[in-house]
């Protein structure tokens, strides 16, 4: 992640991942690092992803992650339907792989955060993505 050090992230694909932060702010533009490349599937805009992921403000808290729930998460990728950073970051990526994104604001929930998250508009977001699945919908062969 050019300029700023990525945070140490334990645990493997699967695992409940915790992030030790580096002592830097959050990176101003996005960024994608692999921890683990997968060999399955490439993720294409339209394809809907199932990914386990752990969310967090950078320095901050935990604000969601679908390994609490011990349910992975569904949502079509590259259109729109979840934060830009997402849809960007993942398409591209195959089954199999652990991905670290850094979410700028513009990015992510943009000036107006998501208070209901506990997201202000000035944080950057950090998220750990395990690409458990992908499935082809019938918007796949249209983006």
């Amino acid at each position: 992640m050019r300029g700023v050090p990525i945070p140490e992230v334990t645990g493997s694909f699967g695992e409940i991942p915790e992030v030790i932060f580096p002592e830097t702010p959050g990176p101003m533009g996005l960024r994608v690092h692999l921890f683990e490349e997968g060999t399955g599937a490439v993720v294409q805009a339209g394809d809907e992803v199932v990914v386990n992921y752990h969310g967090q403000i950078w320095r901050g808290p935990v604000f969601d992650s679908s390994y609490y729930r011990e349910e992975p998460a569904r949502f079509p990728i590259g259109v729109g339907m979840v934060i830009e950073g997402w849809d960007q970051a993942l398409v591209g990526q195959q089954v199999g792989s652990r991905v670290l994104i850094a979410v700028p604001p513009a990015k992510g929930y943009g000036a107006a955060g998501n208070p209901r998250a506990g997201i202000k508009g000035d944080d950057v977001l950090l998220f750990i993505v395990d690409i458990v699945d992908v499935k082809k919908t019938a918007f796949s062969a249209q983006v």
